[in-house]
């Protein structure tokens, strides 16, 4: 007990705990932002409509992890190693991000127009998701991560908040509107606050941005190297998104509503893990790339996102009637599918870090295999558990989550990453 105090004291007084700190209440906005949002969009739709839109949103976020493939991430890397060196990536990581990202869109219209488009949905509507959500929010991306690099953790979080913010504005101003259509309109709103971002972000970068001369795609060789990191962006993705997407296709469209409401409070619950990886990560690609390892910040990380999640766990166990009477009477079950999500809390905040940690270790491709078979065990368990409908999909996503967990665990202690 005193070697796990001592840890955590630690930890409690370095330059990570204090950018978490500093990041935690920029996350506190988006936090505020998102569970703003998210309670206006889920009354003014309702649960049906409301699934529909998650389902669909879902699917464009997943794609959208492979629009930048994986280029901010080698930005990031960059940066950090020469924080005040205008960065090369920059360039490459902007002209691969706008083809991908457009061959990305086009694909998602291709896959939903004809077969996954929800009844009553508009063809305007799911433009306006791809376009937020597999152009827009990507690009964000890169500003981003180039702030998180020079170790400006907070301020690079407040770039990914701000659409937040700007979309709770244009959930407000649909509810006052009131359209006839309110889905469509909605998601109108959706992508207007994102591409509103863009030259906000533009304005950020500490470099400008490159000359569009200089705007090149990567080499054949560069391919090979980011696309590993893509891989990983796409399946990081996988049972924390495409559950909704499963659900929708899977159980009774209210049930599919009250369910994608009920896994979007998890989010939010996590955010402390989030932050403190966030701040952690040029430590940990700095101390790969110098040949060192700090075994003591992998088990105080494990530690803090084990006990935190058991405690965010019981919290949301115990605010679960609460959430019932802000979500409204006509997400019923809503309380009993809060009771079941709460068991998947500690494995999110544990795989948050273990992913991290098998990210920046060289086992990039391992944490890619962990990630599709626990999308393949959520979807397989969401199946063999749909007549349960919201208990099933919870069931599935926890035991999706722990199975990661697991298996990153057990990969690390294999290569002597955590050993004692």
């Amino acid at each position: 007990m005193t070697g796990i105090l001592q840890r955590l004291h630690g930890l409690s007084q370095g330059p990570i705990a204090r950018a978490t700190v500093r990041t935690s209440a920029v996350l506190g906005l988006r936090l505020v932002a998102q569970a703003a949002t998210l309670l206006i969009v889920a009354r003014m739709l309702g649960p049906a409509s409301f699934g529909a839109f998650a389902g669909m949103a879902s699917l464009a976020v997943v794609l959208g992890a492979l629009t930048t493939f994986g280029t901010h991430l080698l930005l990031l890397r960059e940066v950090s190693s020469a924080p005040d060196a205008p960065p090369v990536w920059l360039a490459r990581a902007l002209a691969t991000s706008l083809v991908c990202g457009t061959l990305l869109l086009l694909g998602y219209l291709t896959l939903t127009l004809p077969w996954l488009r929800p009844p009553g949905m508009q063809v305007s509507a799911l433009v306006a998701i791809g376009i937020s959500d597999i152009l827009a929010l990507p690009l964000l991306l890169l500003p981003a991560s180039m702030r998180q690099g020079m170790g400006q953790i907070a301020r690079s979080q407040l770039l990914i908040v701000l659409p937040q913010g700007l979309r709770l504005v244009a959930a407000c101003a649909v509810l006052v509107w009131q359209p006839a259509d309110v889905l469509t309109a909605y998601a109108h709103a959706y992508a207007l606050a994102a591409l509103a971002c863009l030259p906000i972000a533009a304005r950020t970068l500490p470099h400008g941005l490159p000359p569009w001369r200089e705007w090149r795609l990567p080499s054949l060789s560069q391919w090979r190297e980011t696309s590993g990191f893509a891989a990983l962006n796409l399946s990081a993705m996988g049972p924390s998104e495409l559950d909704k997407t499963v659900a929708m296709r899977l159980i009774p469209a209210t049930a599919a509503g009250t369910y994608a409401a009920g896994t979007r409070v998890l989010g939010p619950l996590v955010l402390p893990v989030l932050a403190m990886m966030l701040s952690a990560l040029p430590r940990l690609f700095r101390e790969h790339a110098g040949g060192t390892h700090s075994t003591r910040l992998f088990r105080a990380t494990l530690l803090v996102a084990l006990l935190y999640g058991m405690l965010a766990a019981v919290t949301l166990w115990l605010a679960a009637p609460f959430f019932v009477w802000l979500f409204g009477t006509r997400y019923a079950g809503l309380a009993t599918t809060l009771h079941w999500l709460a068991l998947a809390v500690p494995g999110l905040a544990l795989w948050n870090v273990v992913s991290n940690l098998l990210l920046t270790h060289n086992h990039a491709w391992m944490r890619f295999g962990i990630e599709i078979g626990g999308l393949l065990t959520m979807g397989g368990a969401a199946f063999l558990l749909r007549g349960h409908a919201e208990r099933g999909m919870a069931l599935a996503l926890a035991g999706a989550e722990y199975a990661m967990v697991l298996l990153g665990l057990l990969i690390l202690w294999k290569t002597q990453k955590i050993q004692t």
